[in-house]
């Protein structure tokens, strides 16, 4: 398709050129006869009609003249190039539109603007930032500086520039797009952890603060100032801001269970754990709060009031997991056919769930194990959460 897009794109801008051309020169008083214009469009359509499109391609652009009328057709050409994957042959037509003395200072920020896009698809990113940066200091519109910042933003981000890159966007960027505040939030996630790994938690506060000024409905922040109140041995504070993120995203709460429950257990408090976690269930059935909260009952009051527990969530909800769990407390009070049918049926369930992944993206459904801030196929901050359902939690 973009094939065909950019054949009849060349010749429709070919013959305009070529009919202007020709309307141009009739009214002069001794037109001359300009033969190679005609001779290249034919060659064109040769090339096009015996199916070498490349061949085509490459006749029609020479053949359509720069100027003030074809200026807009040569930008276009070159950014169907860079889609078709060949952002070499874009960059060829931009910088040689952008060596033309004729371009306004408009028509050269354009150029440049492209340009700079040429370069990020081939991975020069150096030159990318160089004209971007210019761009944004020096060009009088403000759309061109506009998409230069989220050009810039975008590729200090790939190169991990995480305060340049904050810098950029703010504030303009920032009031105008949520999706690029939730990333500058994450951006600030980032340099607390480089800063709790260098032994500034004091920096790290600091920036996780202002990542949920940014962003309140950050749930990393929260789980990472959690994480500096247990390196002081702060439990309670730590619990505290570990119960602010069910109410910023409910799709996170199973990703809290560990640091609440070792921090529970710190000070020695199960009997707070198992409050909490009545409140999470009332809130939010989720499968991995049942487990937990199971797991501790049969520990405080015997496997049968943990069988109960999962039993009546299962009545309410159906969750592979928990029925997982149900069979496996089954399995350690039974013995004999019993026990040999519940162990074939928790393999069959097992060899499921085993296949199946925690979490997915909620954006273009990349789905792993592992939970990532950052989607690895879309490249979107904090769209990644447990999956949840039959299936999951």
């Amino acid at each position: 398709m973009p094939d065909v897009l950019l054949l009849t794109l060349l010749l429709a801008a070919v013959a305009i050129g070529w009919w202007l051309g020709r309307r141009e020169r009739s009214k002069r008083p001794d037109p001359a006869p300009s033969p190679g214009l005609a001779r290249d469009y034919f060659v064109g359509l040769n090339y096009l009609l015996n199916d070498q499109q490349d061949r085509a391609i490459e006749t029609f652009v020479g053949a359509l003249e720069v100027n003030s009328e074809t200026i807009d057709t040569h930008i276009t050409l070159g950014n169907l190039f860079r889609t078709r994957g060949e952002a070499d042959r874009a960059m060829k037509i931009h910088q040689n539109l952008l060596a033309r003395p004729t371009l306004t200072s408009g028509q050269g920020d354009r150029v440049q603007l492209e340009l700079a896009r040429d370069f990020l698809s081939l991975g020069l990113l150096d030159r990318a930032e160089r004209l971007l940066k210019g761009l944004i200091r020096e060009s009088q519109d403000d759309e061109i500086r506009l998409a230069a910042k989220r050009l810039l933003v975008d590729l200090l981000e790939r190169e991990g520039e995480w305060a340049a890159a904050y810098e950029v966007a703010h504030p303009q960027l920032l009031r105008q797009s949520e999706e690029t505040r939730r990333a500058a939030a994450h951006w600030l996630c980032q340099l607390a952890e480089e800063e709790r790994h260098n032994a500034t938690p004091v920096l790290a506060r600091r920036h996780l603060r202002q990542a949920l000024n940014v962003d309140a409905r950050c749930v990393r922040a929260n789980l990472l100032l959690a994480d500096l109140e247990h390196d002081t041995a702060h439990y309670r504070q730590e619990i505290a801001l570990l119960s602010r993120i069910p109410d910023q995203d409910p799709a996170f709460t199973p990703t809290l269970l560990e640091p609440l429950s070792r921090a529970y257990r710190l000070l020695d408090d199960e009997e707070g754990l198992v409050d909490h976690l009545h409140a999470l269930l009332e809130a939010s059935p989720y499968t991995s709060v049942i487990i937990l909260l199971a797991e501790t009952t049969r520990h405080r009051a015997g496997i049968e009031h943990a069988i109960d527990l999962v039993s009546e969530q299962l009545n309410r909800e159906a969750s592979l997991g928990a029925l997982d769990y149900l069979i496996d407390l089954y399995r350690q009070s039974s013995q004999g056919e019993a026990l040999a049918q519940l162990e074939l049926l928790q393999r069959h369930t097992r060899t499921l769930l085993g296949k199946l992944p925690r979490h997915r993206c909620r954006r273009c459904g990349f789905a792993g194990d592992q939970l990532h801030w950052q989607c690895p196929r879309c490249r979107s901050w904090g769209t990644t959460k447990p999956i949840t359902g039959i299936e999951g939690e």
